[in-house]
């Protein structure tokens, strides 16, 4: 089992900045990647950022030159999300899994509890 835990959110005006962190801990020998998706209200979760064991990243081109994913351990990461607009606000969810090639796979069952991010216009 793999508990999985956010934390960071909060109120920030647009323009802002705002820092997440993530961290995995548990049965993680199998896993190589975490990444941060994000949820809007009444749709589907997104994928946002995904960062490898070894560093390699991939981002949503909606956060492209705004976001930057980054890792201090094989399974604790942070977002550190500049230059937020109003339409950033969401929950953003902390997933373990797996990058392949260029692609993220969640894992089903490796999701943290979510953290709300709230960008004031």
């Amino acid at each position: 089992q793999v508990q999985v835990v956010e934390s960071g959110g909060g109120l920030v005006q647009a323009g802002g900045s705002l820092r997440l962190s993530c961290a995995a801990s548990g049965s993680t020998s199998r896993l190589n990647a975490m990444a941060w998706y994000r949820r809007f209200p009444g749709k589907q979760r997104e994928f946002v950022s995904g960062i490898s064991e070894g560093g390699y990243t991939i981002y949503a081109d909606s956060v492209k030159g705004r976001f930057t994913i980054s890792n201090s351990a094989k399974f604790t990461m942070y977002l550190q999300m500049n230059s937020l607009k109003a339409e950033d606000t969401a929950v953003y969810y902390c997933n373990a899994g797996h990058i392949i090639g260029r692609t993220y796979y969640p894992t089903d069952d490796y999701w943290g509890q979510g953290t709300q991010v709230t960008v004031s216009s």
